[in-house]
């Protein structure tokens, strides 16, 4: 069923999120999410997709320089790690019902264990 009312990128990456590079240069490596940027379908991964910025120099920094920094990457080419089992999974949406005093949520879950990813 398409979209009607929110028709913002939804992501099966979240900040935070444990994650495994899983094609590129990087492949086999893990680290955290940073940042995600849904319009562009990329996320910032610490430590890797490491990139050489030059800095110009200023009053803060006045020596400028060559410094290294994190460069996005598809989201195609992550996945979460289950964190019941450590390996890689594939995410789904379900929708939990909540009891008497609150409403229910949708929260992402493992295919491979079943596990809720989310707090």
């Amino acid at each position: 069923m398409p979209r009607t009312k929110n028709k913002r990128n939804k992501l099966h990456i979240k900040k935070g999120d444990d994650v495994k590079i899983i094609a590129g240069n990087e492949k086999g490596k893990e680290g955290r999410v940073l940042a995600v940027f849904p319009a562009k379908e990329r996320v910032l991964v610490e430590g890797i997709n490491m990139r050489v910025h030059h800095d110009k120099p200023t009053q803060d920094n006045p020596q400028g320089g060559r410094i290294e920094r994190e460069s996005a990457v598809h989201v195609s080419n992550v996945m979460v790690i289950d964190p019941t089992t450590g390996e890689p999974t594939r995410t789904g949406r379900k929708y939990i019902e909540g009891d008497a005093n609150s409403k229910g949520r949708w929260v992402r879950y493992s295919k491979d264990s079943g596990e809720i990813i989310d707090n």
